[in-house]
């Protein structure tokens, strides 16, 4: 009998792409052999989204090409989707396990426990008995690696249900995450991007606060870079925006979602913010670091949306000089209040407007990208060769290409940014 393979499926938010990583490590200590989602395999892992929909019919579909694929296969779901809808995933042809958020690192255990059943086991729990901290960072799949810090959302905007798939907002001690991070070090990854559900919001289990997790990062020898994956607007403070400005480790890049420019919608979805707060923290970032490439989440079409609101987050989109926007159409969730709100925005109208800022964001990421044509920046480059070239960032989030040299693979080099492809990425030559 050969080596045992386990593909894993990974849909949704860098969270779980860094516990994926995380439990394919716990295969791969087990004996397994990871392949590629592609192959066949002997236990394939879904880790679900559910923050809309199509994650939720994009998972379905997984399933079923997985069983068609590998009829003989255990096939394990995990993540939002399965915390959110246990029974209705196990009813779907080839599923084995289904394991909600909070036993979710219980998974490899799971699989090796399987016996012969014709029962779909399912292992789930109510949010409130969702107290786990499933400890996780990816390693190997990428030149950066993603750290979790804080899992959970206290949250409760109106279109949204990761506060019932991922529980209250929990996070280890920064002790705990200094050593993580040490980790990461050791297996020779430059870059972290620190992720979690709510990240600004860490700190609820231990006491502890994100500046002072971002300060004992900071401390970390080895590191040469770290991004924030995404803030909120009520918490990113002046102090992180100087602790970053100031670091030679956290680079000028921020996610900052803003879901409405309209101040009216915003109380509609729950938001903690105004439209006028949203454009103050972004002002100070200007301020901070002018070089900050700034990526926005925006919703559109949510109810109450006229012209006259969707044009108030086109205006600010314009005004903050978003640098990329991640454009979410409206997509109703069950038992969220957003689902019983009147005056509902057509799909026709919800699909033009997506267009319309779709159009934007391409107007606005050039104008940022061709701010620094002709200049030199930083760049860590990955490993991928396409054609003869290799892709790596920029400090500010610019991605550049520069032909391919196994020796500048994981190293961050100085390039000067030359002009665009025909893909709008940007030529570079090696500088140092």
């Amino acid at each position: 009998m050969g080596q045992k393979r386990v593909s894993f499926h990974t849909l949704g938010c860098k969270l779980n792409f860094s516990e994926s990583s995380t439990l394919a490590r716990e295969f791969e200590r087990g004996g397994y052999l990871r392949v590629e989602p592609s192959e066949a395999t002997d236990v394939a892992v879904i880790n679900s989204c559910s923050v809309t929909e199509h994650a939720d019919k994009k998972c379905r579909n997984i399933i079923r090409k997985i069983h068609r694929r590998n009829p003989n296969a255990i096939i394990a779901v995990t993540g939002c989707y399965a915390q959110l809808k246990p029974e209705d995933i196990a009813k779907i042809e080839g599923v084995n396990i289904v394991l909600g958020n909070n036993d979710k690192g219980d998974l490899y255990r799971r699989v090796e426990e399987l016996r012969e059943t014709t029962n779909t086991e399912v292992y789930s729990c109510s949010v409130e008995e969702m107290t786990r901290f499933f400890a996780a960072y990816s390693s190997g799949d990428r030149t950066r690696s993603f750290l979790k810090v804080q899992d959970g959302c206290d949250y409760k905007c109106a279109y949204c249900t990761i506060h019932y798939a991922r529980g209250h907002s929990r996070n280890i001690p920064i002790a705990d995450i200094v050593a993580e991070a040490r980790e990461i070090v050791a297996a020779g990854q430059k870059e972290i991007v620190i992720t979690g559900i709510n990240t600004g919001d860490f700190g609820r289990t231990t006491g502890e606060k994100f500046i002072d997790l971002l300060r004992a990062l900071d401390e970390v020898e080895g590191v040469e870079r770290y991004r924030i994956s995404s803030i909120e607007p009520n918490l990113i403070t002046d102090e992180i925006i100087e602790l970053c400005a100031k670091s030679s480790k956290f680079v000028p890049h921020f996610h900052i979602p803003l879901q409405s420019g309209s101040t009216h919608i915003l109380g509609l979805m729950r938001r903690r913010y105004t439209a006028d707060r949203y454009r103050e923290r972004i002002a100070k970032i200007r301020e901070m670091m002018p070089d900050a490439f700034l990526g926005v989440d925006v919703i559109v079409g949510f109810p109450g949306e006229g012209e006259e609101e969707f044009m108030e987050t086109y205006r600010l989109l314009e005004e903050v000089g978003a640098s990329f926007l991640h454009i979410f159409p409206f997509s109703e969730r069950p038992g969220t209040p957003a689902v019983d709100m009147p005056n509902k925005v057509q799909p026709r109208i919800s699909t033009e407007r997506v267009q319309r800022l779709e159009a934007l964001s391409d107007r606005l990421h050039k104008a940022f990208a061709e701010r620094y044509l002709g200049s030199e920046r930083e760049v860590l480059f990955e490993s991928t060769d396409r054609n003869g070239l290799m892709y790596g960032y920029t400090d500010n989030y610019l991605r550049v290409s520069a032909p391919y040299d196994t020796a500048l693979i994981n190293n961050i080099c100085r390039v000067r940014l030359v002009a665009f492809d025909e893909e709008g990425n940007i030529r570079s030559e090696i500088v140092g």
